[in-house]
């Protein structure tokens, strides 16, 4: 699986783990998606797929790297999908 595919992969899983937000973003811990048996199954490098999508600006979260007991409690922010075009003219 390359990159992309992981990447794709984390974002189910935070849709799947999350709590959808009034904006459209979905938000979940670290500690939620690193003791999750399929996030274990999935991701070789959970940390590594969360810097490629933070370096895509698809997921946001305090810190750079993310271990497992001390930042449990960070909060991951997975950004909303981009508006449709045309989107905003027509519920206006």
């Amino acid at each position: 699986m390359n990159v992309e595919e992981e990447v794709e992969r984390l974002k189910e899983e935070i849709k799947r783990l999350g709590k959808i937000q009034e904006d459209g973003s979905c938000q979940v811990t670290f500690g939620v998606l690193f003791n999750d048996d399929r996030c274990a199954n999935i991701f070789e490098a959970l940390v590594g797929t969360l810097r490629a999508a933070k370096k895509r600006k698809l997921v946001t979260y305090d810190g750079e790297l993310l271990l497992q007991g001390v930042h449990d409690n960070v909060v991951i922010t997975l950004k909303p999908p981009p508006a449709a075009p045309g989107a905003a003219a027509a519920s206006g």
